[in-house]
């Protein structure tokens, strides 16, 4: 598989920058995990966005979603349709996104998409959100959306040869009831499950990214900061 960042800004994009959007790949086969603020036309020049195989959706906040509302309108002008997997509940914006555009299916039910499996598990969120894992040929990752842990979540993630890990705040900015991990618990969370290689990612605009990974690599020495355009083979 190969995984690629399209964008990786949290709850809004800095400069030039896109928020949540990852394109998972193998051959012709693609999906795409979150489309956030700017991520759809980043995700075109990469790729005719109606040829994906699906679009997951981790949970219904903006910052993760904003762009499937352009996507329906790609998709409805050229006559395309596309299968998305999200949470089941209502949302405003799933509301806005009926239509003959999208096939919508439950996250939360295992799958297997153009050879890849896929499954999800509930994270602790201010609304429904899930981590998702993807599976092909032997190889996984692992995308935990928004998250500030779950129950169930360090098995989930055990073996995973990549962790995309939601760290939005260093260890001095972190307490209790906050709705993202910190970069120190991204690394506590890799180090427990076994992970091969941990991402940071959900750095809002004008944090810290290097303390943020500094924090991250105390604790797993294999992590780094998500940056737009970074490509891994896995």
């Amino acid at each position: 598989m190969k995984f690629s960042i399209i964008g990786c800004d949290g709850s809004y994009p800095a400069p030039g920058g896109a928020c949540s959007g990852y394109l998972v790949e193998e051959g012709r086969d693609a999906l795409q995990l979150d489309l956030g603020c700017g991520v759809l036309p980043r995700l075109m020049t990469r790729k005719d966005p109606a040829d994906l195989s699906a679009v997951i959706i981790t949970h219904w906040h903006f910052d993760h979603v904003s762009d499937m509302l352009a996507l329906k309108y790609c998709l409805m002008l050229n006559g395309r349709s596309l299968k998305v997997l999200a949470p089941p509940q209502t949302h405003p914006l799933r509301e806005m996104l009926s239509g003959n555009e999208f096939q919508f299916e439950d996250i939360s039910k295992p799958s297997v998409i153009a050879g890849f499996s896929v499954t999800a598990l509930p994270v602790i969120h201010p609304i429904p959100a899930y981590a998702v894992r993807i599976q092909r040929d032997g190889r996984s990752l692992v995308y935990t959306g928004d998250a500030a842990g779950g129950e169930g979540l360090e098995a989930f993630c055990r073996g995973a040869d990549l962790l995309i890990c939601d760290a939005s705040f260093t260890k001095a900015q972190w307490k209790e009831g906050l709705p993202h991990f910190s970069a120190a618990q991204a690394g506590a969370l890799a180090r427990a499950s076994g992970t091969g290689q941990l991402i940071l990612t959900h750095c809002q605009p004008g944090r810290d990214q290097a303390l943020l990974t500094q924090e991250a690599k105390e604790v797993f020495p294999d992590s780094i900061p998500a940056q737009p355009g970074l490509t891994i083979r896995l």
